[in-house]
């Protein structure tokens, strides 16, 4: 399989007015799975026609084990792509449309294509539709023979353009536990785009997250959800999303206290905590994630903050409950707390569940300037 990378990849268009991709380097181990995760807009797409040979870099390399194929036609890469819309030809069978790549792309005698088609169906589960076209299959089968059609070449990297979007929910959670384990047994290195970040967070390897064309951050998903550098990748990844307060930060090098006045939040972080992070007095923005907070249904009036609850939604194993805190404050809570729209409550979070982002740079200022360079590595 195939090593790829990406050297400060870039893609302009209409003369230079619109950076897609903004000088990219990202680097896919043999055999890995990475996501590549963002909003509509963010490059993702683009990144991965790239990658396949179907856009033309404005600048920068691909290079697939050292090899740079950037001036490679797509026909000639040891891709394969499943799109979001299934790329069908509607009136091709299932089996004509399996083994047109392997047509187009090999020498393989016609028996020798119809046996691998075979294969793969029995494979995806669609062996008693190959005589069938597209119109007359779901969307689920639909997707199982993109699949199959990609998995049939033999590809050195499978790219995966938001293939899932199309599916209802059940059939996504089905069909994205296919795919991995299809990747894995065949360990053939990927590439997934998706705007989902629950659908980035639990299939990759690594996720790499951008936004504006830019690349955000690079890791593993626990470390992503954990260690978010900046306050746009702790706000996307994460679900329900991280909650925000514009606070002021008052440090002397020793002990800090941060505050929001709007709400009455004031905490008073401990001096082992302060003594290691470098802050300073200033202005920040503070993160807190809903499963990091505890809603207190008798206050005592110790409690971190005091709030008047808006609504409670509950989902079954946990209870979203939406406080006044600010505009969209939300708590995620076990199905015991359950409190009514209009009542007083205490919210407590642990200072250790706290993130502080730059209110300029929009940087984790509790990450080191090492491990934020390192992030997008």
């Amino acid at each position: 399989m195939a090593r790829v990378t990406l050297d400060t990849l870039r893609k302009e268009f209409d003369r230079g007015t619109i950076v897609a991709v903004d000088d990219l380097d990202l680097e896919i181990e043999d055999g890995e799975f990475v996501t590549v995760v963002g909003p509509s807009g963010c490059g993702k797409t683009t990144t991965l026609r790239m990658v396949a040979g179907l856009e033309e870099p404005t600048s920068g390399t691909v290079s697939f084990d050292d090899e740079d194929v950037t001036e490679v036609h797509a026909k000639e890469r040891p891709v394969a792509m499943v799109f979001q819309n299934y790329a069908l030809y509607p009136h091709k069978t299932v089996r004509q449309n399996m083994a047109f790549g392997l047509k187009m792309s090999t020498d393989m005698a016609k028996e020798e294509r119809h046996e691998r088609v075979r294969e793969m169906a029995e494979m995806m589960g669609i062996e008693d539709l190959l005589d069938d076209k597209p119109d007359e299959l779901s969307g689920g089968q639909k997707q199982r023979v993109a699949l199959g059609r990609a998995i049939a070449r033999e590809p050195e990297v499978f790219l995966f353009d938001e293939p899932l979007s199309n599916l209802d929910a059940k059939l996504r959670t089905e069909m994205r536990a296919e795919i991995q384990k299809l990747q894995k047994e065949f360990g053939v290195t990927a590439m997934y785009v998706t705007h989902d970040q629950e659908e980035a967070m639990t299939m990759g390897d690594r996720l790499a997250i951008l936004n504006d064309g830019k690349l955000q951050q690079v890791g593993a998903p626990t470390e992503v959800y954990q260690n978010p550098v900046n306050e746009f990748v702790a706000g996307f990844i994460g679900s329900p999303s991280m909650n925000f307060l514009d606070v002021d930060v008052e440090t002397d090098g020793t002990s800090a206290t941060i505050r929001d006045e709007s709400s009455g939040l004031t905490i008073t972080l401990s001096r082992e905590y302060v003594a290691g992070h470098d802050l300073e007095s200033g202005p920040y923005t503070l993160g807190i994630r809903p499963e990091n907070i505890d809603v207190v249904e008798e206050p005592t009036g110790e409690e971190t903050l005091a709030a008047t609850v808006e609504v409670v939604e509950p989902i079954g194993s946990d209870n979203y409950v939406h406080l006044d805190v600010n505009e969209d404050f939300l708590a995620r809570s076990p199905p015991d707390v359950q409190p009514e729209a209009g009542d007083e409550v205490g919210v407590v979070f642990d200072e250790s569940d706290l993130h502080l982002f730059d209110a300029e740079t929009g940087e984790d200022v509790f990450l080191t300037d090492e491990e934020i360079a390192a992030a997008v590595a």
